[in-house]
């Protein structure tokens, strides 16, 4: 069972997320917080898989509770919910310590997608988050290396070329990537081993000419898939 703390100043968006969460096998919600002191104090009581953060709260916000629960527990996995999808919050965020970031206007199964790979070990981030991650967009150093420690599977860039459109196998791991779902999430979908993901992934990488899994979201985004 995934547990999820639910970090939200708004009682309307937390009994929406709660029942999103409780809806799915295998997820649950075991605690709800109004801003960021109450998250802290609902952490040390629970130790949930995963925290869904809002970043614009009263009093304590998002950005700083998420600083100081990473701090004092390097295990808590962090995954900012917000409405704010600026480059300044995220590069923010990804520096206090959340493992990922995802955007209140998207599709609810995303949401789901992203608390399951925040816990398998993944760094879910919606692709309008994620441009603010990719060269030019204005990400300092710092921020750009903490962003690349959460992606899996990087994979040194190939030469210029049009790339190929992935097929079978390799379509289906793009899709399930764009989803944010971790290596072993996939292989759970398709049937497949963790590790026949990864060798898929890095063939994947290299057909459509990009680095990491962030980058394989976009263009999957991109090109309608």
């Amino acid at each position: 069972m995934i547990r999820v703390l639910v970090v939200d100043d708004h009682p309307l968006v937390r009994a929406g997320l709660r029942a999103l969460v409780d809806g799915e096998d295998g997820v649950q919600v075991v605690a709800e917080a109004a801003d960021g002191e109450r998250a802290l104090e609902a952490w040390g009581e629970h130790r949930p898989d995963v925290v869904l953060m809002d970043l614009s709260m009263p009093g304590m916000g998002g950005v700083e509770a998420t600083r100081r629960l990473v701090a004092g527990h390097p295990d808590a996995r962090v995954v900012v919910l917000t409405s704010v999808p600026d480059a300044t919050s995220v590069h923010e965020a990804l520096a206090a310590g959340a493992v990922g970031y995802l955007l209140k206007d998207a599709d609810p199964a995303s949401v789901v997608a992203g608390v399951r790979a925040a816990a398998a070990g993944g760094a879910p981030l919606d692709p309008r988050a994620a441009r603010a991650l990719l060269p030019g967009r204005g990400a300092a150093p710092a921020l750009a290396d903490r962003a690349q420690e959460a992606r899996p599977e990087p994979v040194p860039p190939v030469a210029p070329a049009a790339p190929a459109a992935p097929v079978g196998r390799e379509a289906d791991v793009l899709r399930l990537i764009a989803q944010g779902l971790a290596n072993k999430q996939i292989g759970q979908r398709l049937g497949i081993s963790e590790r026949t993901v990864k060798a898929h992934a890095g063939s994947l990488f290299r057909r459509i000419g990009v680095a990491d899994r962030t980058s394989a979201a976009l263009w999957a985004r991109d090109h309608g898939y």
